[in-house]
């Protein structure tokens, strides 16, 4: 049955971070895949390209990436001037996008590739957002499975509106691309801001897949780090919480004033003792300390955004048409056809 929609042209964004033990396989499994969708009589795929982003890689990655770029005329490279973050080097990505419908998926393809199939037609089928869901984590050591579960309880309590065991596998529509760029946000949570969008959305389960080579780039600081962010960006429920404890811990002190009263006038029980003294002033110093750090963390949020710096530089990037040198500063998501550079390091020459 063909395409109800017509020839349609997809991007599939891959950020990559020191993955050169695993990147080759990635891009020959990733092309030869959606190249053999291009001859499916049941699918309207015309043409694809496939990005790659290296977020300041320290290892031989973007030397493979120029490599690859170089061999497949659908391979584009894209080389960060430093190491960005994730989120960041996805978006970098995703600002690139020409295409009719955009994927994204990590390089080390625990995200099942052949769900971009499901994918495709979900996106034929109507949906603006297609978005994979990992319904099965077992190649993943226990440690991140209880602390994914943690993670998606603590967002689910905090009022974030992320979608359980959903990362960044995904497909976008242009129009739903569009929406998400809109956003000008620095402190990225890119899977909070999907679920805020809208859109006709269709999920498909997949199970998670073992890495190939190398490690797992999200450390433990780093899944604290994107759960603060995660909080901080769409939820108030920290700061009502500690309005609440405010007033609890007013009303607590009130009943042991109270009391310690009523044994003072009606007694001769009273006893003079550092537990009464030190033991509120440890409570309330705590209470404090801890409501001042939360009050930050949002004042720190607002200040980043204030200054509106850019989310990442371009130092190269890399098709069988053309090189780009340093010149594209991004200060909010925008298309790449936007994009002006303020400087070149290089002149604009055919690579081919």
């Amino acid at each position: 049955m063909a395409s109800s929609i017509g020839p349609y042209t997809v991007d599939v964004v891959i950020p990559c971070y020191n993955e050169e033990g695993v990147i080759p396989r990635t891009v020959v499994e990733v092309l030869d895949l959606v190249r053999s969708y291009l001859a499916r009589p049941d699918l309207g795929l015309s043409s694809f390209r496939i990005l790659l982003v290296d977020d300041g890689s320290k290892d031989g990655t973007w030397a493979q990436i120029a490599a690859l770029a170089g061999d497949n005329p659908e391979v584009v490279g894209i080389k960060l001037t430093k190491n960005y973050g994730h989120q960041a080097a996805l978006l970098a990505g995703l600002s690139h996008v020409e295409a009719d419908a955009c994927i994204s998926i990590d390089a080390d393809l625990q995200d099942d590739p052949h769900v971009m199939e499901d994918m495709l037609k979900g996106f034929e089928g109507g949906n603006d957002l297609v978005l994979g869901i990992r319904s099965s984590r077992e190649p993943d050591s226990r440690f991140k499975r209880g602390t994914a579960v943690v993670f998606y309880k603590l967002m689910s309590f905090f009022g974030t509106t992320a979608i359980p065991n959903h990362a960044d596998f995904r497909l976008m529509s242009n129009r739903a691309l569009e929406a998400l760029l809109a956003h000008k946000e620095v402190n990225l949570f890119l899977r909070g801001l999907i679920s805020t969008i809208g859109f006709r959305t269709l999920l498909v389960p997949y199970k998670r897949k073992p890495r190939h080579a190398g490690e797992t780039k999200y450390s433990l600081h780093k899944m604290v780090a994107l759960a603060i962010d995660g909080v901080t960006s769409f939820s108030v429920t920290p700061l009502r919480i500690i309005s609440v404890l405010g007033a609890m811990v007013f009303a607590f002190s009130g009943v042991i004033a109270l009391y310690v009263l009523i044994i003072r006038i009606f007694t001769t029980q009273a006893t003079v003792g550092w537990a009464s003294t030190l033991l509120p002033i440890l409570m309330l110093g705590g209470l404090q300390i801890l409501s001042i750090g939360v009050l930050g963390e949002y004042i720190g949020k607002t200040y980043l955004e204030v200054k509106r710096r850019p989310l990442f530089f371009v130092e190269r990037t890399i098709d069988r048409t053309i090189v780009r040198g340093f010149g594209e500063a991004v200060s909010h998501p925008v298309r790449s056809r936007r994009l002006r550079p303020v400087a070149d390091s290089a002149d604009r020459k055919p690579t081919g």
